[in-house]
């Protein structure tokens, strides 16, 4: 019976453990999406306790501990730090078999070098002793990205942000991890959001002329990814619940957005024909940009309207959505390839029964002109565990080209994330080492382990320019 997580976990032959001990363990990290604070970057944010690092903000943990029968008092209301924590602890031995207690026992390893496992019983010993350490300038955000060898951030950030703390720790250039925006601007596409003219308004004020019409709105977004350019910005990213790519003119897009501004009710067929145009524009804009642009695709979100209206969003209501994908994706990506504007791509599924259709879209628009211009996103959200993982491998390898893959990511807003990168190699390589102990690949050890190399760090750092 082998030990709970010892350093070959996950490893299941010895061609595994050399790949991922050899190759794989000590290669650098590039986490090109995350919801990182930059302001704690910039601060060097020591942390009160192990619970203000480890339970703030993360939907995961409030989600199993609502499943377990735990009050909301303990997941994002009023109860003390220790008391949350300890409700923590009281649902942790019941996540058995859900990612989330493998990452406990990782994170609590590899920041802490605590190897007991998390349980009532251990909660005040865990509590003590990881609270004393990341309550110390040891632990600090800076040291914590220095520990797991962290080369490049990319967070995620709204048009209509300043990126001041981007821009001082530009300025102050005292930390050698790159911290990089990431332009996130869906709430200029979703058109049907009640909010919509708010945002518009907002945009304007920073701007400094008043959006009257579709022109204006792609003047003003081009003017704010330039500035996010400036800052380093060199990636979008979207996160919709399908591409959107209707017929459209010019004249119905800007139809469309002055019904909107004046406070009309806009049909379907209306709101689909501006969220297509200004897609669609902004993929022209990324390509002579440079940039690559994320598409995140398929969550259905704030499922719960009691919880939306007490909790807001992201506070854990959303699940996996049934969306086609296929037809308006090619016909966006076609689009665009048709007169060479097609940016570097990433797409991303959340519905696993789409691993496949993804996988094979991505070929279609893959030009030769670089390595893997047009990728199929790593496991995400609901996927990016063990098995979702081995099925995006797995559907990338039948269909695509693994060794061109550009690697995981955390996709989180904790500091604490990062051994999700390690869970990641760990399960690469022990496809590889099973397949070479199968005879289903040959025993080239140089080779498979320079291409482990390649989809952990290298591919990403080729394809970004880092």
């Amino acid at each position: 019976m082998k030990p709970f997580l010892d350093e070959d976990f996950l490893l299941q032959t010895k061609t595994a453990r050399t790949l991922y001990h050899e190759f794989a363990k000590d290669m650098p990290i590039i986490d090109y999406h995350n919801h990182l604070p930059p302001d704690q970057i910039l601060g060097d944010k020591v942390f009160k306790n192990i619970t203000e690092i480890w339970l703030y903000g993360d939907h995961y943990k409030w989600r199993a501990m609502r499943t377990n029968g735990i009050n909301e008092k303990y997941c994002t209301g009023d109860a003390s730090d220790y008391e949350k924590f300890e409700k923590w602890a009281e649902t942790v031995p019941y996540t058995m078999r859900n990612p989330l207690y493998h990452w406990t026992h990782l994170e609590l390893q590899r920041y802490f070098d605590i190897k007991d496992t998390l349980s009532p019983a251990t909660a005040k010993k865990i509590y003590d002793i990881s609270s004393e350490k990341v309550n110390s300038p040891e632990f600090s955000v800076r040291n914590l990205l220095r520990k797991m060898n962290v080369k490049v951030v990319c967070t995620t950030d709204d048009p209509l942000d300043s990126l001041e703390y981007h821009q001082k720790l530009r300025e102050a250039g005292d930390f050698e991890i790159k911290v990089l925006p990431a332009f996130r601007p869906d709430k200029f596409i979703l058109i049907d959001n009640p909010n919509f003219p708010t945002y518009i308004q907002k945009l304007g004020a920073i701007v400094n002329f008043e959006i009257q019409s579709f022109e204006d709105l792609l003047k003003a977004l081009r003017q704010r990814a330039d500035f996010f350019a400036s800052q380093g910005g060199q990636i979008s990213d979207h996160g919709l619940e399908q591409i959107y790519a209707a017929d459209f003119t010019p004249e119905t897009a800007d139809s469309a957005f002055k019904n909107a501004l004046a406070g009309k009710t806009l049909s379907e067929a209306e709101a689909l024909i501006f969220k297509s145009a200004i897609l669609h524009e902004l993929g022209k804009m990324y390509a002579e940009l440079g940039w690559t642009q994320q598409f995140h695709l398929g969550a259905l979100r704030n499922n719960n309207k009691r919880a939306m209206r007490l909790l807001g969003p992201d506070t854990g209501w959303d699940s996996i959505g049934d969306w086609s994908q296929a037809i308006a994706l090619s016909k966006f990506l076609g689009k665009l390839d048709e007169y060479d504007q097609l940016a570097k791509t990433i797409i991303y599924n959340l519905n696993p029964r789409d691993n496949e259709l993804i996988a094979t879209m991505v070929g279609n628009f893959n030009d030769g002109s670089m390595a893997g211009k047009v990728q199929f996103g790593s496991g995400w959200w609901f996927l990016d565990q063990k098995d979702g993982m081995e099925r995006q491998i797995n559907a990338l390898s039948n269909m695509g080209l693994l060794s061109r893959f550009i690697g995981m990511l955390t996709d989180s807003r904790s500091f604490l994330s990062f051994p999700r990168h390690e869970y990641f190699r760990r399960i690469l390589c022990n496809i590889y080492g099973n397949d070479i102990e199968n005879g289903e690949l040959p025993n080239d050890i140089p080779w498979i382990g320079e291409t482990i190399q390649n989809i952990c760090y290298n591919n990403a750092k080729n394809y970004f320019g880092w």
